[in-house]
């Protein structure tokens, strides 16, 4: 089953909350823990701050309990209300039980009835020990609890912890039990043409529980050539890519599988949309595109795999157009990490040429500069094969993740870069580029959303 709500944090916060819990005296420690919370068909809550509490401020520290006084709860009860944010108190487990006590049921009684008091909306608790693995509740009104379904640290390896399991390691990648696991998430794919076509046909048959795809765009005869799934029956009725291909994971998975999404990521329904997944595979040949997909996975603390195909040319000295390179290039983004702006995937000049060529139809010299070829213009290219190389490299770096396999840590692989020309392969750490303060992660569905104008609530309204 899906789950219907999640406690998810950027891998950086985790670390320092569990250090905080864990000083390594072996007694319990406390925080505060403040989320934005985004609803929608599911419930998240992404950790957007946090407040330790002291350890020499609390009254009572023991192997299995803890007090602390009510000032912390003051502050984060002045922040949660000023910002909107939903409050989770948190100790540790030094013994390493993974359920919640008498005990703190009986505190989570006193507390967190106070902080619902406080702050009209569901409040609650969690729970961690020595290896990170959490569990985490939410009350409701009548101050009965229920389990958050998932927590989820995002870092360079992708943690998922159940509350109805108990996972000492995720499953051995390209298993069966891997597919099993895959049911229980949702996943985005952004751009459901050359390479999202192929990204799709491989997240639907991996398993995943639910695929939300993403294209404002209409199948042509041009693009059948490298578009999985669909016809020339899809082409002369102009069907959406989003529609033709959600019909194909019908067929090949059922219903209630494939959601459909016929609009550009550049709106709010379609963000608000990939906001519901658990992970997002950026398979779009736009800089605006990127630069939301970009935004949206920091906002709301989701990992971004991002893939991108060139075929760069040149003139010959008897003026025949010939290859330079066929090449590929796979970004893996965690939320905290640089991000594609960073990584010079776009920037505030390519987004402005960008937005001038759209709105210059007679552009055409520049325009070939949007294609699969750098330099030359054409219709229906024959790259299927250079997809299918750089889509199975994007899924194949989300199942790395999640589900490690490498000989070397995950963090040397922040960047893959492909040459069939030259036959070579090269990596990026994360440290090759600089990293700035984020100021959207974590901030959900603040407004404007993703800090763009244009997708704010009173401007999508009025569209």
């Amino acid at each position: 089953m899906i789950a219907n709500t999640s406690l998810v944090f950027a891998e950086a916060d985790h670390a320092a909350l569990r250090e905080h819990l864990f000083p390594g005296d072996g007694l319990e420690a406390s925080a505060v823990l403040l989320c934005s919370r985004f609803e929608g068909t599911r419930t998240k809550l992404l950790l957007k701050d946090w407040i330790p509490v002291p350890y020499e401020a609390c009254k009572v520290r023991l192997v299995d309990a803890i007090t602390w006084p009510g000032e912390y709860l003051e502050r984060a009860i002045d922040q949660a209300e000023k910002e909107g944010l939903t409050i989770l108190l948190t100790h540790s487990h030094p013994g390493g039980f993974l359920e919640f006590s008498q005990v703190d049921d009986d505190s989570d009684a006193i507390s967190v009835r106070a902080l619902c008091q406080a702050i009209d909306r569901a409040h609650g608790s969690a729970i961690m020990i020595d290896s990170g693995e959490m569990r985490a509740r939410l009350y409701n009104s009548l101050m009965v609890p229920s389990f958050i379904d998932l927590v989820t640290v995002v870092g360079h390896d992708i943690h998922y912890w159940w509350a109805d399991s108990r996972a000492e390691c995720p499953p051995m990648a390209f298993t069966s039990e891997m597919k099993a696991y895959l049911r229980r998430l949702v996943v985005a794919v952004v751009g459901v043409s050359g390479t999202g076509s192929i990204v799709a046909e491989q997240v639907a048959r991996l398993g995943f529980g639910r695929v939300i795809l993403i294209d404002h765009d209409c199948v042509e005869l041009k693009n059948l050539n490298r578009i999985l799934n669909s016809t020339v029956e899809h082409a002369i009725a102009s069907t959406p890519k989003t529609e033709m291909f959600a019909q194909a994971i019908t067929r090949m998975r059922g219903e209630n599988v494939a959601v459909s999404i016929n609009d550009s990521l550049a709106t709010r329904h379609a963000v608000l949309a990939a906001a519901e997944a658990d992970v997002i595979f950026s398979c779009v040949d736009t800089k605006e595109a990127r630069m939301i997909a970009d935004r949206l996975a920091a906002a709301f603390l989701i990992p971004l795999f991002d893939v991108g195909v060139t075929i760069p040319t040149y003139k010959t000295v008897d003026g025949h157009d010939a290859i330079i390179d066929v090449a590929g290039r796979i970004d893996y983004v965690r939320p905290g990490g640089p991000t594609l702006e960073e990584r010079g995937v776009y920037s505030p000049e390519s987004l402005h040429a960008e937005y001038l060529l759209r709105v210059n139809k007679d552009a055409h010299e520049e325009q070939v500069n949007l294609g699969y070829f750098k330099g030359i213009q054409d219709e229906a290219p024959s790259v299927i094969t250079l997809n299918m190389r750089a889509a199975s490299a994007c899924v194949s770096e989300f199942i790395a993740r999640a589900f490690p396999f490498r000989e070397e840590p995950n963090s040397n692989y922040a960047r893959t870069r492909f040459s069939l020309s030259g036959c070579e392969e090269d990596y990026c750490r994360e440290d090759f580029w600089p990293i700035h303060a984020n100021l959207l992660l974590a901030s959900g569905c603040s407004e404007p959303l993703l800090g763009i104008p244009s997708l704010g609530r009173r401007q999508s309204n009025a569209a």
